[in-house]
């Protein structure tokens, strides 16, 4: 089964965990993961600037290598990123900002992206949200 991923809650929240379990738990299962679509707070994910207490799983850093390693399509939203300032190198050029915390494995994007993956996909699958 091909699978579309959109998580809408921040790496501290317990659907972010769930949503990368999910996503871990799929790809040990033979599916396939078409896209992982970062809406909303779920752009937070992607920053490089979240800092997680050492008491607490670093669920934005897991989610990084899971991408990278599984070689997986991550798109965060660029109208999500842009309002949460959550920038990369192009982003923070554009708009005069110092600060960049996206980079590599993940690309800002728009939604269209999401309604693509849901076309390729079999089942699309959310966390979070309002």
């Amino acid at each position: 089964m091909k699978f579309a991923i959109a998580l809408f809650s921040a790496p501290h929240a317990p659907s972010s965990r769930r949503a990368l379990l999910f996503a871990q738990a799929a790809l040990a299962g033979g599916h396939q993961i078409v896209r992982l679509f970062f809406y909303q707070d779920g752009v937070y994910n992607a920053s490089s600037s979240v800092v997680t207490p050492q008491d607490e799983q670093d669920v934005a850093q897991q989610w990084r290598t899971f991408v990278s390693e599984q070689q997986l399509d991550g798109v965060v939203c660029i109208a999500a990123a842009l309002r949460r300032g959550v920038l990369d190198e192009t982003e923070a050029k554009r708009y005069q900002r110092s600060a960049i915390n996206v980079d590599a494995p993940w690309q800002l994007s728009g939604l269209g992206q999401l309604h693509d993956a849901v076309q390729d996909a079999d089942r699309l699958i959310c966390f979070g949200g309002p």
